[in-house]
């Protein structure tokens, strides 16, 4: 995370954690506000994470729907208007999941984090070692929990997709705006999982190459 005050602003850091809500540690101190959909790490669609600090309640504008204004939300335990039961306590069962992972002497969170890392450079350093498929993301911009990739000839994107929908690896296809391929690693992705995607993709680029 950026730091700020460092950068000589006193705005406070918004940020959109969806993707890695969960999934690595956090240093609070740098955050204002952080919101997120629980649908990728934590729960259903439908539920919203919202993280502020305490210093930044009761700033909404007038204009600012009551719903939305996270004083009125805190003040009301976050039961304001109806709250989605049903992902509250899916999220619940996660949490308590996630408390017990464990990775050598971490648990929780920092032990996900250990796991998530693990997960997502086992597939990154094949890709970056390999001649048939490539990811064009800066690595210092390369998320943990999606990982792009091309076939450098993508007229072989159908047979790879073929492929793997037969090799019980589904959902590959990569977003309509983006193209090519995306493996989606979020918590639940054992270390497994990405061990068969990256020997599905060492055999078929044996194969087709």
């Amino acid at each position: 995370l950026p730091d700020l005050a460092a950068l000589g602003c006193d705005a406070p850091l918004v940020i959109d954690f969806s993707s890695h809500v969960a999934s690595r540690t956090v240093d609070w101190r740098r955050v204002g506000l952080a919101f997120g959909g629980a649908q990728k790490n934590l729960g259903p669609a439908g539920l919203t994470i919202v993280v502020v600090r305490d210093d930044l309640l009761g700033r909404a504008l007038e204009i600012c729907p009551s719903a939305f204004n996270y004083k009125t939300v805190a003040d009301n335990q976050s039961m304001y208007n109806t709250p989605p039961t049903w992902g509250i306590y899916v999220a619940g069962l996660t949490f308590q999941w996630l408390l017990q992972q464990t990775e050598g002497s971490l648990t929780g969170v920092p032990a996900m984090e250990r796991r998530n890392i693990a997960k997502a450079s086992l597939l990154y350093d094949f890709i970056d070692g390999s001649a048939f498929y490539e990811n064009k993301v800066d690595p210092s911009c390369r998320s943990r929990m999606n990982i792009p990739f091309f076939l450098v000839d993508e007229q072989r994107n159908d047979a790879f997709l073929a492929g793997a929908r037969e090799s019980g690896l589904l959902q590959l296809k990569g977003h309509k705006s983006v193209g090519g391929m995306r493996a989606s690693i979020y918590n639940a992705m054992p270390l497994a999982g990405v061990q068969a995607l990256v020997a599905y993709m060492r055999e078929f680029e044996r194969s087709h190459a």
